[in-house]
């Protein structure tokens, strides 16, 4: 079990990586070619076509994407296709436009999700934004976990949530996964610290100045990738408080760790 964790850690590391490097805003799987002959002869914001909801998420669905619309004005659209694709044709069919947004899922790929997003959107919601609402929800150890359908469903709701509050720089929400990333690295800033804070003069208890030299590393680790994430995706204060306590037993470690090895040969004896 606890090897399966670690392999789907590495795993959401090298998704999210690899997620950044792709052009997630424009589907080439949905805009292949065209062919209107696939979508359905009355208005709708959602075209099944791989079936990945059930008919009541579906309609429910419907119902929800069309009363955002009127509320916000706000258009958001879903396309699910599996061996066949309307392409552009949904260009035409929603009338996408600058505050449109459409959810593709695509099980074909390594990544289900995809997005397209009009430029007012990026107002509101970051290019980044979109890379980790993909990486997160489309990823197949999520798909494999929740289902497509939650994952489109889940996806959909973290947009309309962003979009009702004023817009979003990250995605809401802290993943064990991400989180376990952001213990690590407060851990590994604290050792830091700990190494740079040894006294290194007789009768010196703390080598502040090489703690100050050091602090570019160990502060980047600790507050830029273990607090920043923390305090930015949740309100919650215990992986905030387990986040610190990592740092500070990372750094009491390191700093006593000459200590240890003095110790050890004398117990020996």
């Amino acid at each position: 079990m606890q090897h399966c964790f670690w392999r789907r850690i590495l795993a959401f590391i090298a998704i999210f990586f690899l997620s950044g490097s792709i052009w997630v805003m424009h589907s080439p799987n949905a805009y292949a070619y065209e062919n209107p002959d696939l979508l359905p002869d009355t208005p709708t914001p959602v075209v099944d076509l791989a079936k990945s909801l059930t008919e009541i998420q579906e309609q429910k669905l419907v119902k929800d994407l069309d009363q955002f619309e009127a509320d916000t004005g706000w258009k958001l659209r879903v396309l699910t296709q599996f061996d066949r694709t309307p392409g552009r044709a949904v260009i035409n069919f929603w009338g996408l436009d600058d505050k449109s947004i459409l959810l593709v899922a695509d099980s074909r790929g390594g990544n289900i999700l995809s997005f397209s997003v009009g430029d007012a959107v990026y107002n509101l919601l970051p290019r980044t934004f979109w890379i980790e609402l993909q990486t997160r929800f489309g990823n197949l150890y999520y798909v494999r976990e929740e289902g497509e359908d939650q994952a489109i469903l889940t996806a959909i709701e973290t947009v309309k949530n962003c979009l009702s509050q004023g817009g979003c720089n990250v995605v809401p929400g802290l993943p064990r996964e991400q989180w376990i990333l952001t213990l690590i690295s407060s851990v590994l800033g604290g050792v830091i610290c700990g190494f740079a804070a040894q006294p290194r003069d007789k009768g010196q208890i703390v080598a502040w100045q090489w703690a100050l030299i050091f602090s570019p590393l160990w502060g980047i680790l600790f507050i830029a990738f273990g607090i920043g994430p923390v305090v930015s995706r949740t309100q919650e204060w215990l992986p905030l408080v387990r986040n610190i306590i990592g740092f500070l037993v990372g750094a009491l470690v390191a700093y006593l760790s000459p200590n240890f090895s003095r110790s050890s040969p004398s117990a020996m004896d």
